[in-house]
């Protein structure tokens, strides 16, 4: 089963009148087949990011982690106005919608996990939690 999980601003706790500046908007945990540790099973598995504002926004230093431990640090990556990036757990060559974290094994548990995104001192902007363990979503304004 392939498992997608994205929550509409709207659904937020707090958020019913303020969509965030960026948030983690998307998740596909389970990537479609088996688990084979191909590249591209591990590029199914991927975390996506949207920046709902108008302006471009520098990534720089921004990570992306799971409850593991495993972290991806974007460099000089600027997400524009209006648009997302998904960040996949495999090897490939970035493009201005698509980044590779170029590992080669899994990083989202597929069960039950947490994906925090951090902005570059270190405050996070966002967590997006599945899975029996996990009923909460946070967003920082």
């Amino acid at each position: 089963m392939v498992s997608v999980v994205a929550l509409p601003a709207s659904a937020h706790d707090g958020d019913r009148h303020r969509t965030p500046k960026v948030e983690i908007s998307a998740v596909q945990a389970d990537s479609p087949g088996r688990d084979n540790r191909s590249v591209r099973s591990l590029n199914a598995e991927w975390v996506e990011i949207t920046n709902n504002t108008r302006n471009a926004i520098n990534l720089n230093g921004w990570t992306l982690n799971d409850e593991d431990g495993h972290r991806y640090k974007f460099n000089d990556y600027h997400l524009a106005g209006r648009s997302f990036v998904r960040i996949h757990t495999g090897e490939g060559r970035d493009t201005r919608t698509n980044v590779c974290q170029d590992r080669r094994n899994y990083v989202w548990d597929n069960d039950s996990d947490t994906a925090t995104l951090r902005d570059a001192c270190g405050r996070t902007v966002d967590t997006e939690s599945w899975g029996h363990r996990h009923r909460h979503r946070h967003h920082r304004r």
